[in-house]
């Protein structure tokens, strides 16, 4: 028996990204940036 389930989290990372033009710090997952799922700003 296993007394607490384990929970899998997602790998959150604090990145600036360009959304609309604009420039934003969100939290985005690794696999989405690994993925190019959004654009990074420099």
């Amino acid at each position: 028996m296993v007394a607490t389930r384990r929970r899998f989290d997602p790998n959150l990372q604090k990145v600036r990204i360009i959304e609309g033009g604009a420039k934003k710090r969100v939290l985005v997952c690794t696999r989405c940036l690994k993925a190019n799922k959004v654009e990074k700003a420099a």
